[in-house]
């Protein structure tokens, strides 16, 4: 019975020939084929990207003064209360 290899998507550049001279090296001292090399760096580069964007890091200070906000919330301002009557008028909601 023959293995099915998991599905892979191509992608292709153009690159200036010293970008290429550049990272066909990096490859070779890492030992690696220049695709390998290629997918991981920029798989790395990628995840520290989005990463900065979808985690908050917070401060202790910052972290307690949330988890203070969230059990134990301050009572509604008169604009929250003006806002949630505005929802409920537009959309029927409770």
């Amino acid at each position: 019975m023959k293995e099915s290899k998991p599905p892979t998507a191509r992608l292709e550049a153009r690159l200036p020939p010293h970008i290429h001279a550049m990272l066909k090296r990096a490859a070779e001292i890492e030992g690696r084929t220049l695709t390998d090399f290629v997918i991981a760096a920029s798989s790395e580069a990628a995840r520290q990207t989005i990463e900065t964007t979808d985690i908050i890091r917070l401060s202790v200070d910052d972290q307690r003064l949330f988890a203070e906000s969230i059990l134990n919330p301050p009572e509604p301002t008169d604009a929250l209360r003006r806002a949630f009557e505005k929802r409920r008028e537009l959309f029927g909601v409770e």
